[in-house]
């Protein structure tokens, strides 16, 4: 198209002697330069409903000889092509024969169109008699408007029709192991083992057009506000990031390993001591953990740093993009986010990632229960390592005991022992007005004044905890959650925030420290602070959280040397160890690195929010099983002894069963 618009640019020119100059070309290739990249913006973001809308094919078929198949897309048919003659190609979705007239949907990536075959053109009509769903079709005919009562109002092409002149069987399918049109609730492995399958269905397509459109979203804005898209390496060494690395033998080096990147962390620091003030990257990430609904072994980050800014500006920046890709891809609204410590997050609802949309709240209420007999409440209550706390659900009394049975059920996965319950029926009644096993080991006075704690009122339940302070936060906390979707108690429909003053170390078991987020964080306090105290010390760190899931996290990276070092040595990593494996990082910081911090979304969480998926898996186009397996390739797969032998690996003999 660049070249197109420049040839007739140059053609314009030259019949006026004296148009094109000496040195007219100073202000001739800045304006091709200007319209590459207007035209690049319009084809990058072309997908966008309601915004530039998918180009015209039509047009460009006009102007010249093309190799293109098709004129259209099916989503594209509308009224104002009503009597213009027009090629689809795509596939068969569902075929109908009505006395003696042939429908066939037509279906693409952008949508369905109808076409009809009637008999009076008999070779054309004999072919749409052969054709099956899932044949691969192109076919040519007139637009033409829907009789009255006709029209699909769930078609993006619903009000018009395709009389079909012309049809070529592009190629012939079988029958899909499960069916499109209608489309059953087949198991996840036969969709992953046939996901170019799957991949057909009109809500999987829409999911990763969606997702199309979030990363085009994103490009725009970065490189708007002055980022550079810088690739980094995906063979490097491993470092401790908080799980097991995926390791790459080396052929040229017997015995060394890469390790494939869990984030481009380090290598967007240096970017920054090289001066590149304002990075991002759409990047591959790999993690060989153990997965969850949200969690894939590869994964995809949307990865920025930047330097000589401080927290508060870079969530300026980052949230006014969330914003800004809300506004723009799904027309809602957010305010400016509101902040919460991570110590108010965990106290108020036992998360690190609350859900607001959920007006449930945790209250502790250690102290009403120091001095009660009760051993269960009371232990906890004098432990400072322990936590005593109320949930109260709104109109919860109504509930029977085979749910309050698998509630408790519930929590116990998160190591509860139990949930105790008080059923608030009629409050002036004392005592005989509540419903619970535990009312007769507390006072009278002590529970009321935990009822007006949490604001009980009569037809209300109250839930109890008390065991060590993470379980309780855990066990409440997903309780909250769990509360909020059973009981649909949601106040709104989307709820962002930002969770910041995260501590800088989090306990081990053994007693020793491990980085909450990773080793490169910078902390809220000078390296003789931190030395002296590093239990307490706060990290700059912030998280942002959207409807209890955690988008995107960062911090204000360390720039000192000293400072990375004092840091090293809390975590117990030796001298030798910090030059072994971070060797490049001590030097870099050493040669003038400059104030920097970033951030890093998970994009594949981001389009589960947007498009309201389940599970990550749905809008990855080729994803892993549960067991980070491909069924559909077969990956991993068994590699033979000649390349393994290239590899200087020998693979241990499995014992024989017998």
């Amino acid at each position: 198209m660049v070249v197109l618009l420049a040839v007739g640019f140059i053609d314009y020119m030259k019949p006026s002697a004296g148009r094109l100059r000496h040195g007219d070309l100073r202000y001739i290739i800045p304006l091709f330069i200007g319209v590459r990249r207007t035209v690049g913006r319009l084809l990058r973001c072309g997908s966008c409903p309601g915004r530039w809308g998918l180009p015209d094919l039509s047009k460009t078929l006009e102007k010249r000889n093309t190799i293109m198949m098709r004129s259209h897309y099916c989503g594209q048919l509308n009224e104002s092509l009503d009597g213009q003659e027009i090629t689809l190609c795509g596939w068969v979705h569902r075929r109908r024969d009505h006395g003696g007239v042939i429908f066939l949907d037509i279906r693409d990536r952008e949508g369905l169109a109808q076409v009809v075959f009637d008999p009076d053109r008999a070779e054309t009509f004999a072919k749409a008699d052969r054709v099956r769903s899932e044949y691969v079709v192109k076919i040519t005919g007139k637009v033409r408007l829907r009789p009255a009562g006709a029209v699909n109002p769930n078609m993006a092409s619903g009000a018009i029709e395709v009389l079909g002149y012309e049809l070529e069987v592009l190629n012939e399918a079988e029958t899909p192991p499960f069916p499109l049109n209608e489309y059953s609730d087949v198991g996840e492995e036969t969709r992953l083992r046939y996901r170019f399958i799957d991949l057909r269905r009109p809500e999987m397509a829409e999911k990763l057009k969606l997702r199309s459109r979030i990363t085009s979203s994103i490009r725009r804005y970065l490189d708007d506000n002055g980022f550079l898209d810088v690739e980094t390496p995906i063979l490097t060494r491993a470092t401790p990031e908080g799980a097991r690395d995926y390791l790459v033998p080396s052929r040229t080096h017997a015995g060394s390993f890469f390790a494939l990147p869990q984030s481009p962390q380090l290598f967007k620091q240096l970017l920054m001591v090289a001066g590149f003030d304002r990075y991002y990257q759409i990047a591959k990430c790999f993690r060989d953990e153990d997965l969850r609904a949200d969690r894939q072994p590869e994964f995809t980050q949307i990865d920025i740093e930047t330097s000589f800014l401080d927290e508060k500006d870079i969530m300026g920046i980052t949230e006014t993009m969330v914003r800004n890709l809300f506004k723009e891809v799904l027309d809602v609204e957010f305010g400016e986010l509101p902040h919460m410590t991570l110590a108010e997050a965990m106290r108020r609802f036992g998360s690190d990632k609350p859900d607001l949309r959920i007006p449930l709240e945790l209250v502790d209420v250690e102290d009403q229960l120091k001095d009660v007999e009760f051993k269960v409440f009371a232990g906890p209550a004098n432990d400072p390592k322990c936590r005593v706390t109320a949930l109260r659900v709104p109109g919860g009394a109504s509930m029977p005991r085979k749910q309050i049975d698998d509630y408790t059920k519930f929590v116990g996965i998160y190591g509860a022992k139990g949930l105790a319950y008080i059923k608030v029926n009629e409050r002036a009644a004392g005592v005989e007005g509540l419903q619970s096993p535990i009312v007769k080991n507390i006072p009278l006075d002590n529970i009321n004044v935990i009822l007006d704690r949490v604001g009980a009122v009569d037809g209300d339940i109250v839930f109890f905890g008390a065991d060590k302070a993470k379980i309780v936060s855990e066990a409440l906390g997903a309780l909250r959650i769990k509360l909020g979707h059973d009981l649909n108690l949601f106040t709104c429909e989307w709820a962002p925030l930002w969770v910041v003053d995260f501590p800088m170390f989090e306990e081990n078991d053994d007693g020793s420290l491990t980085a909450m987020h990773h080793p490169f964080t910078a902390p809220s306090c000078s390296p003789e602070e931190l030395e002296a105290n590093p239990a307490a010390a706060l990290s700059r760190a912030y998280d942002m959280v959207l409807n209890g899931t955690e988008l995107g996290g960062g911090s204000i990276r360390i720039h000192d040397k000293a400072m990375q070092q004092t840091v090293f040595r809390v975590l117990g990593i030796s001298e030798e160890e910090q030059e072994e494996k971070f060797g490049f990082l001590l030097d870099a910081l050493k040669y003038g690195a400059p104030p920097h911090g970033g951030l890093a979304f998970g994009l594949d969480r981001l389009v589960m929010l947007m498009t309201g998926a389940q599970s990550i898996r749905e809008v990855i186009a080729f994803p892993k099983t549960q067991s980070a397996a491909c069924v559909m390739t077969q990956a991993p797969g068994i590699v033979d002894n000649k390349s393994l032998r290239e590899l200087h690996i020998r693979l241990r003999e499995q014992p024989k069963a017998e």
